[in-house]
């Protein structure tokens, strides 16, 4: 397993493309991309206000043969926003997307808030092969209920009694400088010492400014989507799904029990919980999720 210690400068990759395609209803969809181009195309679906540019695994992807390609969300970043969105019509974007840029076997990461959306391409049969990392899990359900934080319990009680009501509330408390605040706070010890790192936390904070470049409105759906019962059931999902957590992860909004609940409940998963890590997994650890990741 590579890992990268706690006082080691992370590095994180500028991107080698970017572009955008039009879907057939003629809304943009625009994304970054590392790695070589005939590379083994992995989709990350990027954590909560990032947009396409946080990039991952430098050096790794092109060692491991990875075509990493980012996609921005409806509403954030450069892609079209699509008032009341949900998490398959996420799934069928990435459909089209992947139709249109002749991917074929497509893999598929989500970090954080995007471990929903990706496992929701999982369980529409767009993606071969998922890796949830520090993941969001499925908050509204009941089994969680109990082993949430009280502020996130009080979140998801209020998606639930007023969805409306609830999304407005998302997008007036959410803006790039307050949100890279509250995950600072939140975040372990490990994890600060890395979101505070001078390149990294520019890399992070350059992301979320570009996230929420057309204003809250797409962070604020996103939210509301995790903080509500996903429209599948992760029984039904028969794609292979690699859950990776780290024990020091003190984030309120991931898997309260590091996706023990989660992994008993998909038929297919694989569940990892790295010891002396964080939640930020995804750059300490980028070689061994994208090993595990190809590794048939």
């Amino acid at each position: 397993m590579t890992v990268i210690g706690t006082g080691a400068a992370v590095a994180v990759p500028a991107p080698a493309r970017l572009g955008a395609v039009r879907t057939a209803g003629g809304r943009r969809l625009a994304w970054a991309e590392w790695g070589p181009e005939d590379g083994v195309p992995v989709l990350l679906c990027p954590g909560a206000g990032t947009s396409r540019r946080l990039g991952f695994g430098a050096g790794t992807v092109e060692e491991l043969g990875v075509r990493l390609i980012s996609v921005d969300r409806p509403g954030l970043g450069a892609s079209d926003s699509v008032p009341g969105r949900t998490l398959t019509g996420w799934a069928e974007d990435v459909r089209e997307f992947a139709a249109r840029r002749g991917l074929e076997g497509l893999r598929g990461v989500g970090f954080s808030q995007g471990a929903p959306f990706a496992l929701a391409c999982a369980a529409a049969g767009v993606l071969t092969r998922v890796a949830l990392v520090s993941g969001t899990d499925e908050l509204a359900a009941p089994a969680c209920e109990a082993l949430l934080p009280d502020e996130v319990r009080y979140l998801v009680g209020r998606a639930a009694a007023d969805p409306v009501a609830a999304e407005r509330s998302f997008a007036g408390f959410g803006s790039p400088e307050g949100l890279y605040e509250l995950i600072v706070m939140s975040s372990g010890e490990r994890d600060r010492a890395l979101l505070e790192q001078p390149a990294f936390a520019a890399a992070f904070q350059e992301a979320l400014a570009e996230g929420f470049a057309q204003g809250p409105a797409g962070y604020a759906r996103d939210t509301l989507l995790t903080m509500s019962r996903w429209p599948f059931d992760p029984a039904d999902v028969r794609t292979p799904v690699d859950l990776w957590y780290g024990a020091l992860d003190a984030a309120p909004t991931h898997s309260p029990d590091h996706g023990a609940r989660l992994a008993a409940r998909l038929p297919t998963a694989r569940r990892r919980v790295v010891p002396e890590a964080g939640g930020m997994l995804l750059w300490t650890h980028a070689a061994s999720v994208l090993g595990a990741l190809l590794d048939a």
